[in-house]
């Protein structure tokens, strides 16, 4: 399935895409994409509607984030070996964790408004996770069972804020609209191997990441299993879990986004996103 939230902003309400490519509203059988219902027993009884039976949605409606009730919002860095080596950066051992604010969620299609302060707001493709039942210490070998399924991520990052000011890495990374997520959370049962999804990115038309999860130095099992030890994920939490290279850091000379650029991005089976850049105030 692909499931989504439409409306406005902060009254999105839950939908599913059907095999037609028509907008389904959800709203009158789930209050929204959250809690329970991103189990595998609440997708079940989502899988078992007839979606011609649900109304459906003019297809120029607003897209939100695909899940709701988020609580962690988790990110893994240099998650790429090509990646950090144009970062300048060695190959981590362990997965690299840090926060990106909830402030930072938004719909894949809104736009992204570059703070006023910001000198080097950069782009990442990224596949994220959405966490479907609570996972504490789970096993490798468990691990993607908690997992509702995937949708795509724009990393949005101001490497300056990031990299220059000191302390973590959360400071470049949690501006308001900095986490474009969806067009939507594509199931689990969609994606047999999200080892295996081609990727990227796109500024002003030109082709910038062309990459795919093959190169990933952690898989998705290895990511929630250990982020899991350190953080309790609930269900609607969101892993984003890196990106290849093609990031503006890594071009010579780098080159960041300015108002007024757009951005487009995908990833296979999962759909993709189109932001465009405005000044922030």
């Amino acid at each position: 399935m692909k499931l989504l939230r439409h409306g406005a902003p902060g009254a999105e309400r839950p939908g599913l895409l059907d095999a037609e490519g028509t907008i389904r509203d959800l709203s009158g059988i789930v209050p929204d994409l959250a809690g329970d219902i991103l189990s595998n027993e609440g997708l079940a009884r989502l899988r078992a509607l007839d979606p011609s039976t649900l109304p459906a949605v003019p297809g120029t409606t607003r897209l939100g984030p695909p899940v709701a009730g988020t609580r962690n919002f988790v990110a893994i860095g240099l998650n790429y070996a090509d990646h950090a080596a144009e970062s300048g950066a060695p190959v981590p051992k362990e997965p690299i964790i840090f926060m990106k604010s909830l402030n930072s969620l938004a719909g894949p299609d809104d736009e992204v408004a570059i703070p006023p302060d910001s000198r080097k707001t950069d782009w990442e493709v990224e596949l994220a996770v959405i966490i479907g039942t609570t996972a504490r210490r789970v096993p490798l070998e468990s691990a993607l069972d908690h997992v509702a399924g995937y949708a795509v991520c724009n990393d949005v990052s101001e490497r300056e804020w990031q990299i220059e000011r000191g302390g973590q890495w959360t400071k470049g990374k949690s501006a308001d609209g900095f986490g474009p997520l969806g067009p939507w959370l594509v199931t689990a049962d969609e994606i047999p191997d999200p080892q295996d999804l081609a990727m990227w990115l796109e500024v002003d038309g030109e082709r910038r990441q062309d990459g795919s999860t093959r190169t990933m130095i952690f898989d998705v099992r290895t990511i929630v299993s250990y982020v899991s030890r350190f953080v309790t994920l609930h269900p609607g939490d969101v892993i984003t879990t890196g990106t290849p290279p093609g990031v503006g850091m890594g071009m010579k000379p780098p080159t960041y986004l300015k108002p007024g650029q757009e951005v487009r991005l995908g990833i296979a089976g999962l759909g993709e996103q189109r932001q465009r850049m405005v000044a922030g105030s």
